[in-house]
Parts: structure tokens; C-alpha cells; sequence
């Protein structure tokens, strides 16, 4: 008897498909300050630990945990302690995100920052991992089982269980995130402003560049990476200042730039600047924004416009795999679990 297989691409268009159903679902969760801080009273720091795609998650996160719990946030690269001898830890909150909680540097980092006196809340999306056993709590994805190799609902699902981790410690933040998901369904997702056919510009680009501030910068780090993984195109994300100091030498015709913009009008002038310098050397930009980001009212915060423009954009990218012979259900040198030291 012979099996069926999934139609190429349709795995990562079904589960992405799924992704704002599983952001509305964090946000519908309350989550206990004492849970996620146990006996610490105010957290120094905070510091994320992860890779790939969860990576990208936890930039989005350590924006927004910047903006409204004025706490410095950062990203700790695992090595320091699968490597190395490990960083003091006292007193900081760790927030550790893993897919599959099973990659050896991202439990060696957890096992390491508990060690060393952090508060490690972990991210998962499988149950009983070794991640989840050496942190002091869990927040689950609740993605359910993500088949695709690139990941896509749990990316989306990673950066809703940091808004509901930043909510249980700031009650403002915590209700306009209920006015949110209140007001909105899964159907309100998605919605790309462009009038140009986006997954046929990136077939024909050689490179690609993707900006954004801010939380949007987090976004752009993970819509190079999918690029990369399903379209198997070079793809590079930046800040949009910071693309302006040496990256913007290679800008030409063979260059795609997009530009990842929430609509925030304190970022509007540099993403303006990048724009005219990129267009006027030549490439081609296109500047992305999604309908949500455009809400009057019951609006959403900056790091669920970046986990919803990805929802609209990993469509984009699993059709421009498929127009170059891809599967980006299954790229031919990549596993669903990679397995770093």
C-alpha cells in the first residue's frame, strides 16, 4: 500500500494558515507574575537564549520587554555556556525558546543560566523536553505539531507567549492586549498592502535585503531566514540605520529590498531615509505594511504586527519556493530539529 504524500508546500501553507488562531489564543491566557518570576521580586535583566528562527522570536520579545517594562533586554548566545564556563546570572529572568526544546547548546544554556541564579522561563512547543525540565517554568506554544521543516506557527506562537510573559508583569499592557484579541479573529490577519505581486519579485531577485525597527526588526531577521531556507536566495535583515552605514554600498538592480514598516510614526522618518537611499542607488524597494497595522482602535501592539505580518508574508515566500522548484516543506540540506553544541 502506498501513502500519499503532502502536496509540496502545502504543509508550511496549512500551519502557517494556522498561525493567528494560535496568537489569539495566548492572548485570551492570563499568565501569573508569580509563576513566571517565582521569588524574584523585580528582575534586573532580562535575557533570551535561542536559535533560528526562535532567535528572530526572541528579538521581537526583547524589544517590546525593553519598551514596556524598561528593563534592559538582550539576546545571550548559548555558547557562553555550552562552550564556555557561563555569565553571573543573579537575579535576571531567562526566557529561553525552543521549538523542540531538545537542540544540546539551547539545554546546556537553560541547565547554565538556573545555575548560575537566573529565573528561566521556557518556550516550547514540544511537552517534556530537556529544555522544559531544567527551567522553573514553562509557557507552552500551543502551535500542536508543526510537520514543515521552516517553522511558522510556532514562530508566530514564540512571540504571542512573550507578550502574554510581558503582560503578566505589566497590567496596562496586559488589558490592551485583551482590548485586542477582544476586537479581532483569526480572518484579520495577514492582510498585506502591496500592489505588486510579492512572491514574483523574490523569485527574480539575486539578493535580498529585509528592514524594520524595532519589534520589526525581529520580524525582518526571520523573513531573511525563510527566504534562505525555502527559496534557497541570499537574504541579509538590518535595522534601518544600521543598513545605512555599510550594507548600502552593495544596493543595485540585482538587489530586492524589503522594508518592514508597523506604521509607528516615530520610525516612519528612518524607514523614509532608507528608502530614498536605497531607491535612489538603484534597488528595488518595496515597503511592506499589513491592514492591522492601520487600526484605529482595539490596535495592536508592536510585536503582534510583527508576528502578524509574518503570517502574511510566509505565503509569499512558500509560493515564490515553489515557482523556483523548491519544497519548502522540506529543504533538501535542512532537518526539522537541528542539533547545535
Amino acid at each position: 500500500m502506498t501513502i500519499d504524500q503532502p502536496t509540496p508546500g502545502s504543509l508550511m501553507r496549512a500551519e502557517a494558515a494556522e498561525a493567528p488562531g494560535v496568537i489569539l489564543n495566548h492572548l485570551s491566557r492570563n499568565l501569573s507574575r508569580q509563576d513566571i518570576l517565582g521569588p524574584l521580586d523585580t528582575p534586573r535583566a532580562i535575557y533570551s537564549v535561542a536559535r533560528g528562527s526562535s532567535d528572530a522570536a526572541a528579538t521581537v520579545f526583547n524589544y517590546a520587554a525593553m519598551e514596556r517594562l524598561g528593563l534592559p533586554a538582550t539576546t545571550l548566545p548559548p555558547s557562553v555556556f555550552s562552550i564556555g564556563t557561563g555569565v553571573a546570572m543573579q537575579d535576571a529572568l531567562v526566557f529561553a525558546i525552543s521549538q523542540s526544546g531538545a537542540s544540546a547548546d539551547l539545554v546546556a544554556a537553560t541547565r547554565g543560566a538556573a545555575q548560575g541564579g537566573a529565573r528561566v522561563v521556557a518556550v516550547t512547543n514540544v511537552d517534556g523536553s530537556e529544555i522544559e525540565a531544567a527551567a522553573h517554568h514553562r509557557i507552552p506554544i500551543l502551535a500542536g505539531p508543526e510537520r514543515a521543516v521552516p517553522a511558522t506557527k510556532s514562530v508566530a506562537g514564540a512571540i504571542a507567549a512573550g507578550v502574554t510573559l510581558i503582560a503578566a508583569l505589566d497590567p496596562d499592557y496586559a488589558e490592551t492586549q485583551a482590548v485586542f484579541a477582544a476586537n479581532t479573529g483569526p480572518d484579520d490577519f495577514g492582510h498585506i498592502e502591496t500592489d505588486v505581486p510579492l512572491a514574483q519579485r523574490i523569485t527574480e531577485a539575486q539578493h535580498i535585503y529585509v528592514i524594520g525597527r524595532q519589534q520589526m526588526y525581529g520580524a525582518a531577521q526571520e523573513i531573511a531566514l525563510k527566504i534562505k531556507e525555502c527559496c534557497a536566495i541570499h537574504a541579509e535583515a538590518y535595522s534601518a540605520t544600521e543598513v545605512l552605514h555599510g550594507p548600502l554600498q552593495l544596493s543595485s538592480t540585482r538587489l530586492l529590498t524589503l522594508i518592514l514598516d508597523s506604521g509607528d510614526s516615530r520610525l516612519q522618518s528612518g524607514l523614509d531615509t532608507a528608502q530614498a537611499r536605497f531607491t535612489a542607488a538603484g534597488s528595488q524597494v518595496l515597503r511592506l505594511r499589513s491592514g492591522l497595522s492601520r487600526r484605529g482602535n482595539a490596535a495592536a501592539c508592536g510585536a503582534i504586527l510583527a508576528a502578524e505580518l509574518l503570517t502574511g508574508l510566509y505565503p509569499e515566500i512558500c509560493s515564490a519556493a515553489l515557482m523556483l522548484g523548491h519544497d519548502p516543506d522540506s529543504p533538501n540540506l535542512l532537518n526539522k530539529v537541528t542539533q547545535t553544541t
